[in-house]
């Protein structure tokens, strides 16, 4: 493979990564950002959708607080489409303490976040199903918001403006002359193909990873990973962004997203982000803690369970932070060569997606700076491909969609309405045979069925359209059905246990995948 150049290497395909490559390409850099996997396989494609208020952070964390409501008012603006305008409800159930309130209040206020008391009657009204008994509300400006569908839009973008996306690439090494850093060296991990990849500014982007890769450059970055599980489940309990009235704790918050409803989070610190457990006691806690908020929450079918790993700055020692709930979530650039010597070389870490834009943005200018030229920022303006008419996205938005060609387009995947043009548009985009890849892209199999019906029917369509042989199809329905469990065996009971029999039926008993002949020499990315 051809070697390539660059005038900004960006190394993360999360939110931030992604941010910093639409932004240093709207400045009119050449622009070329690796990801070692799928793009938003890591902490971006693994949280609950919330676009903050700020609201969470009002009292504890109000530097975050103030972040997260300047950049919900300019993602409202520029990535509406990604965006479910659903509100937002802080309450004080009978577990918590209504006085709180009044430091919830007061802290909205002081960091500029719209916040109104409304009556637990005018409470209930609005969401039916909450616990009878609350004694406080608080109105917010929260959302939900796609982050699959937001990446997309940036990686669209970036090349949109002769920018370069490259998912499944690693970095191997980062190249050094001197302390100056002037690329690195990344492997296809699917064709295990190597590529120099020369730049004059690299960004690391990374997120949990971050230390990983500064540590190439030889330097030290510590960054704490934090564990959060959250569990989704089989239709929405509400249809506002629900918080607990309290300080941030785990299981208080649950956001409508597409069809389904998610609780979340703990927040458990672990030493590698690519190796924790989901442990039983945690799945039950967030049921426990849902029962506090909507009675009956433990009756609905839990669909799935998922977790995913904060990238936690402390300047402080790593050994000194008692609980990762205590460190800020606000974000930080870490300046190599004013503090390290490390030339052409800056580390963004911390933060939340809410603040992805405006990290970049930080980061960007800091580039500019360093590389002597003046470009203004314009991505907190120029909105994201198909949020230019800023219209939200609604949740009918779909069956509005299939409604129009019901009689001249296959339905593929039911839960999802997605069609088979629409599946096969995709596959030809994309060179992958990774279902997983199109699960992100199209929502494909992440319905109640988590791929029951859909998955045989795609993958014939996917070995129809990329012309690969029956093994490397095979080879791809098993990969996605064993991701799919993984998120599914801590929940087998009730409901989700007798739709996982049916699935199990399907697969094995009918299409007997588990004996299915292995893909030999084809490679499967």
């Amino acid at each position: 493979m051809d070697n390539l150049t660059a005038e900004i290497l960006v190394i993360g395909g999360g939110s931030t990564g992604l941010g910093v490559a639409r932004d240093a390409a709207l400045r009119g850099f050449r622009t070329i950002l690796v990801e070692k996997s799928d793009l938003a396989t890591g902490t971006t494609g693994r949280f609950h959708g919330l676009l903050h208020s700020g609201g969470r952070y009002a009292v504890k964390d109000p530097v975050s607080a103030k972040e997260c409501i300047e950049e919900n008012r300019v993602l409202r603006r520029t990535a509406a489409d990604c965006i479910e305008d659903t509100g937002g409800l802080f309450v004080c159930t009978p577990w918590d303490d209504p006085a709180y309130g009044d430091e919830f209040l007061k802290g909205c206020r002081a960091c500029g976040i719209p916040v109104e008391e409304i009556s637990p009657a005018e409470a209930l009204r609005r969401e039916p199903h909450l616990h009878p008994k609350l004694s406080r509300a608080f109105v917010v400006p929260d959302a939900s918001i796609d982050s699959f569908k937001t990446l997309s839009a940036n990686a669209r973008d970036v090349e949109a403006h002769g920018g370069k996306v490259l998912p499944y690439h690693r970095v191997l090494r980062l190249l050094l002359e001197g302390q100056k850093v002037t690329g690195a060296v990344v492997q296809d991990v699917r064709s295990g193909e190597e590529r120099t990849i020369r730049a004059d500014f690299t960004v690391n982007a990374s997120g949990a990873w971050a230390g990983q890769i500064a540590a190439m450059a030889g330097l030290e970055v510590t960054v704490l990973a934090g564990k959060g599980i959250m569990v989704a489940m089989n239709h929405r309990l509400v249809q506002m962004v629900v918080n607990r009235c309290k300080r941030p704790a785990d299981g208080d918050i649950i956001v409508p997203i597409h069809t389904v409803c998610v609780i979340g989070t703990t927040d458990v610190r672990v030493p590698d982000p690519d190796e924790y457990e989901i442990e039983p006691h945690e799945v039950q806690q967030m049921l426990d803690e849902g029962e506090k908020l909507v009675p009956g929450f433990r009756q609905a079918r839990a669909l799935r369970v998922w977790g995913g790993v904060r990238p936690l700055y402390q300047a402080q020692k790593p050994s000194e932070v008692k609980d990762t709930r205590d460190v800020s979530r606000t974000y930080t650039l870490l300046d190599h060569p004013a503090h390290d010597g490390v030339q052409n070389f800056l580390t963004i870490t911390g933060g939340k997606f809410t603040t992805y834009r405006q990290m970049a943005e930080v980061t960007m200018n800091s580039v500019c700076h360093y590389l002597g030229t003046e470009r203004p920022c314009t991505t907190a303006t120029s909105p994201l491909p198909d949020s230019e008419t800023g219209r939200y996205y609604w949740l009918s938005s779909r069956l509005a969609k299939r409604e129009a060609n019901l009689h001249t387009d296959q339905a593929v995947c039911e839960c999802e309405l997605i069609s088979r043009r629409r599946l096969e548009e995709a596959f030809a985009q994309r060179d992958s045979t990774n279902l997983d890849d199109f699960r992100r892209q199209l929502r494909l199999g992440m319905g109640p069925c988590q791929g029951g019906f859909c998955m045989y029917r795609a993958t014939g369509i996917l070995h129809a359209n990329k012309a690969h042989s029956a093994p490397v199809a095979d080879a791809a329905i098993c990969n996605f059905l064993q991701e799919r469990w993984k998120g599914v065996v801590p929940l087998l009971w009730g409901d989700q246990l007798r739709q996982s029999r049916l699935d199990e039926w399907i697969f094995q008993g009918l299409l007997d995948v588990a004996h299915l002949p292995p893909a030999s020499q084809d490679k499967v990315p």
